[in-house]
């Protein structure tokens, strides 16, 4: 912290990815719930070609000409993507498998041609692939800040219909509204996401940047709303906790720890988030397991207890082991939970108890027929 506080550059760098964090986690969202994440990667492979093409025709590495190449070769890909799965019969995965093995291949033969070129302006291309970070400008903070104000003034503008889009496109179609526009419209924002990140992230890695804090907040609600602004949270902190990792340890590239604590993100989501988590879903597991245990042996003592005129007579619990046997523990809760009252080798039934069995007995009668 004293080191972010003290150096200049790093607070440009940190400011910078904890933008790009929010506004890719953000316009992740949509790409998670519209089943695209494959969308993210096929992108960012697909702007390759046009960093390429705009350094040959500009010979400078200047980043507004580098971004703007990426961003045509990132749109193009993108719409090429979607005319294959809506004028053929590919599926999604075969038209985003087509299109990113295609441009990236296609963007790695002219950097292998630049890189043999005798022009010295062709070194630090290959930052792309991977990110470089320590790259980044004030300008180019600035221009993450303006996509970022921008992003956010679009959903507030369309929420409702991009909301609509998401769960329901024929429904939106039928209210009038125009559903092709607002789908070129959300998929230009995630190509110019991702076009930006290319210099921090790489084309690599940028998937991740894009869908790992969307996916974390996915785990912690069901409103859409709330998982935006908790994967822009996710994103941000992200960024600069990996910054902040690389800052401090020697030897560390930036994006990759950005992706590693994105990641992170993730699989504390997986395990711990309430309704999701595995963690909360094995304890619920073992509290129905525990439950339905506890409901099997009272209803067997129900059955034993209605044979009596007095529920309260004692009963051996050996007797027990010929229905289906049970657990010190089961009897144990059983008691303490004031329904039957054990007495050395001897249990009967209290009248709360009977009364609750018979209420179960009759409600699982009732769910059978």
């Amino acid at each position: 912290m004293k080191l972010l506080s003290e150096d200049y550059t790093l607070q440009v760098i940190t400011l910078g990815t904890a933008v790009l964090g929010a506004v890719c986690g953000m316009l992740g969202s949509f790409a998670v719930l519209r089943k695209q994440s494959l969308l993210g990667d096929a992108i960012s492979h697909a702007a390759l070609p046009g960093i390429a093409i705009a350094f040959l025709i500009t010979e400078t590495k200047s980043p507004v000409a580098l971004l703007l190449g990426a961003l045509i070769s990132g749109l193009l890909g993108t719409f090429w993507i979607k005319g294959m799965i809506s004028k053929t019969h590919l599926k999604s995965d075969t038209a985003l498998g087509l299109v990113l093995s295609l441009f990236f291949g296609v963007g790695m033969l002219l950097l292998t041609y630049i890189q043999k070129q005798p022009n010295a302006n062709q070194a630090g291309l290959d930052k792309y692939l991977f990110g470089q970070a320590a790259t980044l400008l004030v300008a180019d903070v600035w221009l993450l800040s303006g996509v970022a104000l921008l992003s956010v003034l679009v959903l507030l503008f369309f929420w409702k219909e991009l909301k609509l889009l998401l769960f329901d496109a024929d429904y939106t179609k039928t209210l009038g509204f125009n559903v092709r526009f607002l789908d070129v419209l959300i998929t230009s924002f995630i190509v110019l996401a991702i076009v930006l990140g290319l210099q921090t992230v790489g084309v690599v890695l940028m998937s991740a940047m894009l869908l790992a804090p969307a996916a974390a907040a996915r785990q912690w609600t069901n409103s859409l709303g709330i998982m935006v602004v908790l994967a822009a949270i996710f994103g941000a902190f992200s960024g600069v906790f990996g910054t902040a990792i690389s800052a401090s340890t020697s030897g560390l590239s930036t994006g990759p720890v950005i992706v590693l604590v994105a990641s992170f993100f993730v699989l504390i989501s997986f395990v711990f988030s309430p309704e999701r988590g595995i963690l909360f879903k094995q304890i619920r597991k073992y509290k129905n397991r525990k439950a339905l245990k506890l409901f099997k042996t009272l209803s067997v003592m129900y059955e034993i207890a209605q044979t009596h005129e007095d529920i309260s007579r004692p009963h051996a619990i050996k007797i027990l082991n010929n229905f289906l046997g049970y657990s010190v523990n089961t009897l144990k809760e059983l008691e303490d939970q004031e329904l039957i009252k054990i007495n050395g080798q001897m249990w009967s039934m209290t009248t709360e108890g009977y009364q609750k069995a018979a209420q179960l007995f009759n409600q699982n009668m009732d769910s059978n027929e």
